[in-house]
């Protein structure tokens, strides 16, 4: 009789195991890490149509890391931080201005050579687009690395930090082109 129950618990214990591994699956997802895919060309040349990257939901975002927030369209978006809360924002000569110390922006340096007609970036200040001098508490500025071609906070205004989904900086797929983001 003990030979029976034995492939029964067996099946248990495989059925069990099975179930707290998806389980553990779902909590880290839900909580810790998802998938997305870049869809569009607005952070070109940094990331393409159809990256797939892994996003962290730990921490809050710091200035140039690359992150996905719940859009107002109800979409999300993959854009860059630019702007902290209370930052002043400037361009000026395609050159970023953040409370009045100029930025250097290597991840646009090729895009910059390629742009022939003009400057990447146009000449603005945070007051253009939003209305006021700086990011608001509780707020962050975003732009896509395609600057003439993203919907970013220039259009869409200022991003809650409660919409941000998390940080991502990990293309895993194509696997040909599976690499480290650089800031």
């Amino acid at each position: 009789m003990a030979k029976q129950k034995k492939p029964k618990n067996e099946l248990f214990e495989w059925v069990k195991a099975l179930l707290i591994a998806v389980a553990l699956a779902g909590i880290l997802r839900y909580f810790f890490f998802a998938p997305i895919v870049v869809d569009g060309s607005s952070m070109m040349p940094t990331l393409k149509n159809g990256d797939r990257m892994i996003v962290n939901k730990i921490g809050t975002p710091k200035r140039f890391d690359i992150i996905v927030f719940h859009a107002p369209e109800g979409k999300d978006y993959i854009k860059r931080v630019i702007g902290l809360p209370g930052d002043r924002i400037e361009y000026k000569n395609d050159i970023l201005y953040i409370n009045g110390k100029a930025y250097k922006e290597p991840y646009l340096d090729k895009y910059k050579k390629a742009v022939a007609d003009g400057p990447l970036t146009e000449d603005f200040t945070l007051k253009d687009y939003i209305g006021r001098d700086t990011v608001p508490k509780g707020q962050i500025f975003v732009m896509g690395d395609n600057r003439r071609y993203s919907k970013d906070s220039r259009q869409i205004g200022t991003i809650p930090l409660s919409k941000v989904v998390g940080e991502t900086n990990f293309v895993y797929w194509p696997v040909k082109d599976a690499h480290m983001i650089n800031k």
